[in-house]
């Protein structure tokens, strides 16, 4: 197991004024970040992979689909190719990084609803593009983990059922899914069964409070997850993600109306420390 830390506490676009609190990332007992991969070009992210070699920190990352004009599952062909360019575009900074995993809910627009759940046309679409995605990803060292979310923030994938469907409906090596604690606190009626039923397409791990805030201080239940994720096999990336108010945007996008902690320190320490207790 390697434990990581999402930089999306502080930003969403890493440059070197970031570089301290990465290296204190790294005396707290972390293996790695998860850089937030929205902006930029490969040359950006190939600088930052060696800034970050020299911390000795690894590294995920995360993306999202920023636009409904580049979206994998619409149903104009000229927005799915859009959403397509980007899908690649996100795997070519991941591999100037040295990312081993690009992860987030790449599958849609966030906030942006249909009225109802996913047509099968769309995930057809969904399941082309993410294979493309997959293809070009190919040889790059770069793992793909789709990120199911709530249903109060995508419609496409809300449940790790859905999630290994669509892995299966890929079937590419290398893609798999994200089990989130805090979108499996609100979706999943039994985190440890989903867990056990999605099994070996789960490929990527995000711990997160169940108010996005200090790990360990809600009713998230880390050991749980972890019993779970420990039985089926799982023995890659354990990453703390918060959000706070530091970035007004995704304060917004995240509805982080009120401080959930004291100082960001507070989550460093907490996330290692639930990863310690309850991996071992």
């Amino acid at each position: 197991m390697l434990a990581g830390f999402n930089l999306l506490l502080w930003t969403t676009h890493l440059t070197d004024d970031l570089l301290g609190q990465c290296a204190a990332i790294k005396a707290a007992g972390y293996d790695g970040v998860e850089v937030p991969v929205f902006e930029g070009d490969p040359a950006h992210y190939a600088s930052l992979a060696r800034k970050l070699d020299d911390l000795g920190l690894r590294r995920t990352a995360v993306g999202v689909v920023q636009s409904p004009e580049a979206n994998p599952m619409a149903a104009e062909a000229r927005h799915r190719q859009a959403g397509v360019d980007h899908l690649n575009w996100m795997v070519d900074c991941c591999a100037a990084l040295g990312a081993e995993v690009l992860c987030g809910p790449f599958h849609q627009p966030l906030a942006t609803f249909s009225g109802t759940g996913p047509t099968g046309q769309e995930l057809a679409h969904l399941a082309e593009a993410h294979r493309a995605m997959a293809a070009h990803a190919e040889g790059s060292g770069v793992a793909l983990s789709v990120e199911p979310l709530n249903r109060f923030e995508c419609y496409a994938l809300n449940t790790l059922e859905q999630s290994s469907d669509l892995v299966a409906a890929v079937g590419a090596e290398g893609y798999g899914c994200l089990f989130d604690t805090f979108h499996a606190n609100i979706e999943e009626k039994d985190v440890g069964a989903a867990i056990h039923a999605a099994g070996s397409a789960i490929n990527h791990v995000h711990f997160s409070e169940n108010d996005r805030g200090t790990p360990g201080a809600g009713h998230v239940d880390f050991a749980e997850a972890s019993a779970a994720l420990k039985a089926v096999g799982y023995d890659g990336w354990i990453v703390i993600e918060a959000f706070g108010q530091a970035l007004p945007d995704l304060a917004a996008a995240t509805r982080v109306w009120r401080p959930l902690f004291g100082h960001e320190d507070e989550v460093v320490a907490a996330g290692i420390d639930v990863i310690r207790r309850n991996w071992g």
